[in-house]
């Protein structure tokens, strides 16, 4: 028999021997490291049963009451920790769904958002420019600035030459 399976019935060992298939205990025979196991486990069993657990203080009650009235009547901390005091542990369960939905909402929006499904990306063109046509718009685009400032720059010119010297 596999040490696996022995041991899984040790436990049962210890409360029903009985209960125990022979095989289990033809096992034991044979094998010292469950033996070792055993004897372990029963000593265990037998400090468990020798231990006593100590009295508490006489006092201990109201101590505790104490400590617990004190806590309830405690502000908690700031802001959110108010609200959420009264979400988790406060009378009003109504708050609870509201919460929830609101979260809910918000993880809907986010994520649609973050997913691009808010954006309409059908209004761009898919058609690419090439950074060659790019930039021979950008020079035509200056070439007009250009051709438009010189034309200011001569309605300026003619307006300078027409004014008086002495100014």
């Amino acid at each position: 028999m596999i040490c696996r399976k022995v041991k899984a019935n040790l436990a049962d060992l210890l409360l029903d021997a009985g209960s125990v298939s022979s095989e289990v205990r033809d096992h034991l025979k044979d094998c010292a490291a469950c033996r070792t196991e055993l004897a372990s486990l029963q000593a265990t069993m037998k400090l468990m049963d020798d231990w006593q657990a100590p009295e508490p203080s006489p006092y201990f009650g109201s101590r505790m009451s104490a400590l617990l009235r004190e806590e309830q009547r405690a502000e908690p901390a700031g802001f959110f920790e108010r609200i959420k005091v009264r979400v988790l542990y406060g009378s009003n369960m109504h708050l609870r769904p509201v919460a929830t939905g609101a979260l809910v909402l918000l993880l809907i929006v986010g994520g649609g958002t973050y997913a691009g499904l808010m954006t309409s990306s059908h209004s761009t063109s898919s058609v690419r420019v090439s950074a060659v046509v790019e930039d021979l718009n950008s020079l035509d685009e200056n070439a007009q600035m250009l051709q438009q400032l010189n034309a200011l720059d001569d309605e300026n010119q003619g307006e300078n030459s027409a004014l008086p010297d002495n100014l």
